[in-house]
């Protein structure tokens, strides 16, 4: 097969463009191959224009990747003399296909990559991916019957999907133990899906959106192969807490791959909050909301979380509402129910154990005994779809189910009436919307449950239409009314508020819940109903798709504002964005300046930047002495050590450097050397306020285990480092608004830094530091013509600032070598960057032997 795609060699050679044609308005709803007729009319307006001049550069694509295409495909024989090939067809039902269709405009156009549920025979895919790539814009992903069994059944059924509802593997019996060789399986999937869409894109263009907790290190591979690929992902399942989470051995890579897209999504708060909270414990990532946006800055890039429910496909259901196929079923259904004076509760769930079947089958035994009056009067109809997975858990979900059913049936049950009817029978859709618009309510009562939008259809079926009101005997203009329980526990929980919420693991609330719902007066059930159809039918698939790819096209408009460049390898590979003029700063570089230089001064933080943050021991060791003083005895260097500490603690520390200046809290204390007297930047603040905000810091410490005060001369320091991450970030931003409400009249500012709050005199930052140093160096006519300043957090951008901006004043000799560096690579004032303090003590200790080859050797006694 020679495929017409994007990287396609051929194409690529000679700069073609894509050659994809522009697909037709209406797409066939059946295709064959291998020389089977097609079942509908040759039309030649249904046929895919293959005019390569009919190129659809001009069209947006995108290419949605999910683990199975909205594709139906069933072998085709004849008349048992074997296989004669393939027929394929949509698939409504696919959200997929919903989320197309609800895009609804002619403009973009979409492509998908996915596997198909049925095995294709190796000498087939060829063919079957031709066809299905020209005639319905699919990419067909063939796995090998034991890696898609491994992959599928194995790590993402047994293990990913377990854990991400709630359900930890604590005896081999209760879910999968991690199995290296099952998690080596669900990479190389993820690795093919990878490969084959690489077949159909074009990176610079197409928005690739992919789909759920199958392809959860799909993001790695595609970023790897193109650093600004425009890439979103969401989550259909729950994420759970960080307790069940961390529990996966393989936690970080999970974590990595995903932040590896643009935008991620959630249906719920929860999920986001959860997977923001492991970001927080497992990667040290930190996030914040502006403009109503959620970001976490990973490695320069703006990873957005979306937090949005997916809906409903509104016109396929309202289609299906109007079948005479439905009206039919429909009317059955009240002559086999209302018309014997029997009131439906209906629950429409997969038969697997976090649907909760059996509890609501519990539930409704209690209520029957609890409240006599309704047997004989309520029946429950559980619609049991087959389970997606398969295993033992499925096998004792069944036989508890029946068992239960038996049992109700046989102590309540009486001739003519059965207080549940369990149907597990494949139902067709217009059976199972006609359950719906006969049911008086529907009870969702799973333990866990990602999304779960049987709730949506049951409202808008209920919403009916004027064909099936005169089927259920109601005027033209009656209002409509509808019921619904649903547990706390599933996704679309928080949009139903006018839906009883029940913690299905309380039988008793769930039976008094039921009950409410049969007695509540109709006035009621029609207010809840109006709420409820206003939401449904507005936030529908196509309102949640198009929210979707316009917050993933506002994320990545900054592809082509930074430089990208990837690090790391295999699963931690990640990608580096940064401004244009941001660059590592380079040893040839500056070791060349420092020589052609003659006037130099040197700036340098401490904590951060000399010395590692996680270092419990913070005092120099006699290495980072001896580089200061080598440096300092150069008559030609003036170097400032600046830092946060106290003056006390680094006159103590930095005692055997004769030369070293030296500037305390932030530069409210300074000195040029040692034999120096302590000068302050500013006049001698009033420290009376420490006697507000000394209790309010007490009472955050002993409410904050792990946290701890420091007391210096000017200013009080709250420091969290030690504390669990997210109640310290979260007692940091209460005891800021705290202090700054308290000290609001006071000559002080409030500032968060990196674990930790800090209260300091207005107008000292280390940004002083630098002015003075410069100022000082010009009086004594010694403007530099090489500054080298380098620091690790915030704090360090006001002397970034202040050196940056003296570079076209008289401060700075003109045409001055300056470097201003931050460590890490990160949005900073800066224009250079090294990794970490092991790469700055490398650069000082080269900046050092320099000194000492080029100070004049003393001469002999």
């Amino acid at each position: 097969m020679v495929s017409r795609s994007y990287s396609n060699l051929l194409e690529l050679a000679s700069g073609e463009s894509p050659s994809f044609g522009r697909m037709s308005r209406r797409i066939p709803r059946v295709m064959t191959v291998s020389g089977i007729m097609s079942d509908i009319d040759d039309d030649p307006s249904e046929s895919v224009c293959s005019d390569p001049s009919s190129s659809s550069a001009q069209r947006e694509r995108i290419i949605i990747v999910a683990n199975q295409l909205p594709i139906r495909a069933q072998r085709k024989s004849d008349s048992g003399k074997g296989s004669k090939g393939w027929i394929f067809s949509w698939d409504e039902n696919s959200l997929l296909l919903q989320l197309k269709d609800g895009l609804g405009d002619e403009d973009i156009e979409v492509i998908y990559v996915g596997c198909l549920k049925e095995e294709i025979h190796m000498n087939e895919q060829e063919e079957v991916s031709q066809i299905l790539l020209e005639t319905f814009k699919c990419m067909p992903v063939f796995l090998a019957q034991d890696l898609f069994s491994r992959y599928y059944h194995g790590f993402c059924k047994q293990q990913l999907w377990p854990l991400f509802h709630y359900m930890l593997p604590l005896s081999p019996d209760l879910g999968g133990r991690f199995n290296r060789s099952l998690w080596q399986a669900y990479v190389s999937a993820n690795k093919i899906f990878a490969d084959r869409i690489m077949e159909v894109i074009n990176p610079e263009d197409d928005f690739v959106w992919i789909h759920d907790y199958h392809l959860m290190v799909l993001p790695t591979f595609l970023r790897k192969r193109f650093n600004r690929v425009k890439l979103g992902f969401f989550l259909h399942s729950p994420f759970p807490s960080s307790e069940i989470y961390k529990t996966l051995p393989i936690r970080e890579e999970l974590l990595r791959a995903l932040l590896n897209s643009d935008i991620i999504g959630f249906h719920t708060f929860d999920y986001a909050r959860h997977f923001l909270s492991c970001c927080s414990r497992m990667l040290g990532l930190t996030y914040e909301s502006k403009r109503g946006y959620i970001g976490l800055e990973y490695y320069g890039r703006t990873v957005s979380i979306k937090i949005l429910p997916v809906g409903i496909h509104m016109g396929q259901l309202q289609s299906v509402l109007s079948l005479p196929e439905t009206e039919a079923k429909v009317a059955e259904l009240i002559k086999q129910f209302h018309d014997q004076g029997r009131i439906m509760l209906l629950g429409v769930d997969d038969m697997d154990i976090f649907k909760g079947i059996s509890l609501k089958l519990l539930a409704m035994e209690q209520l029957l005994v609890q409240h006599p009056e309704w047997q004989g009067k309520v029946v429950l109809v559980q619609i049991a779809n087959p389970a997606r997975g398969r295993g033992k858990d499925v096998k004792e979900v069944q036989a508890e189910t029946y068992l239960t059913v038996e049992r109700i049936n046989e102590t309540f049950g009486k001739p003519g009436y059965e207080p549940v009817v369990l149907i597990e029978e494949p139902l067709k859709f217009y059976e199972r919307i006609a359950y719906y618009v006969v049911a008086e309510c529907c009870l969702v009562t799973a333990v866990r449950d990602g999304m779960n939008l049987i709730p949506y259809e049951y409202i808008i079926s209920r919403q009916g239409n004027e064909i099936l009101d005169k089927v259920l005997g109601l005027a033209p203009s009656a209002p409509k009314k509808s019921m619904l329980v649903v547990s706390e526990f599933i996704g679309c929980s928080p949009s139903l508020s006018g839906a009883i919420r029940v913690n299905p693991w309380n039988i008793d609330a769930v039976a008094d819940a039921m009950d409410c719902a049969l007695e509540m007066q109709d006035q009621e059930k029609q207010l809840r109903h109006e709420k409820h159809y206003r939401y449904v039918s507005t936030h529908d698939v196509g309102y949640w798709a198009r929210s979707f790819l316009q917050d993933l096209e506002r994320t990545c408009l900054e592809h082509e504002r930074r430089r990208c460049w990837g690090i790391g390898f295999g699963l931690s590979f990640r990608v580096v964005a940064l401004d244009q003029s941001f660059r590592k700063l380079s040893m040839e570089h500056i070791v060349s300046a420092y020589k052609r230089t003659t006037t130099r001064a040197i700036l340098l933080d401490y904590d951060g930047t000399l010395m590692p943050q996680g270092t419990i021991d913070k005092s120099p060791n006699s290495k980072t002495i001896e580089i200061l003083n080598i440096l300092c005895r150069d008559k030609n260097n003036m170097v400032f050590l600046v830092s946060a500490r106290s003056r006390k603690t680094l006159a103590e520390w930095f005692s055997p450097c004769e030369k070293l200046g030296i500037a305390a809290e932030h530069g409210y204390f300074l000195r040029l050397s040692r034999d120096e007297e302590w000068e302050t930047c500013i006049p001698v603040a009033d420290c009376s306020w420490k006697q507000v905000a000394e209790p309010v810091m007490k009472l955050y410490t002993e409410t904050t285990d792990g946290s701890t005060i420091e007391d210096k001369e000017t200013a009080l320091v709250w420091c969290y480092e030690d504390a669990d991450p997210d109640f310290g970030s979260c007692q940091a931003k209460e005891l800021l608004d705290h202090l700054e409400s308290v000290l609001a009249n006071e000559p002080v500012t409030v500032k968060s830094g990196q674990n930790l709050v800090e209260v300091k005199p207005q107008g000292v930052n280390k940004g002083l530091v630098a002015k003075r140093l410069l100022s000082t160096m010009q009086e004594r006519a010694m403007s530099p013509d090489f500054v080298l300043c380098i620091g690790d957090d915030r704090s360090d951008e006001d002397m970034f600032e202040v050196i940056i901006s003296s570079m076209a004043g008289p401060s700075i000799a003109p045409k001055a070598e300056v470097f201003a560096c931050t460590v890490g690579r990160k949005p900073s004032k800066a224009k250079y960057y090294l990794d970490d303090t092991v790469e700055i003590v490398r650069l000082m200790q080269g900046l050092a032997s320099v000194t000492e080859q080029m100070l004049p050797v003393p001469a002999l006694p």
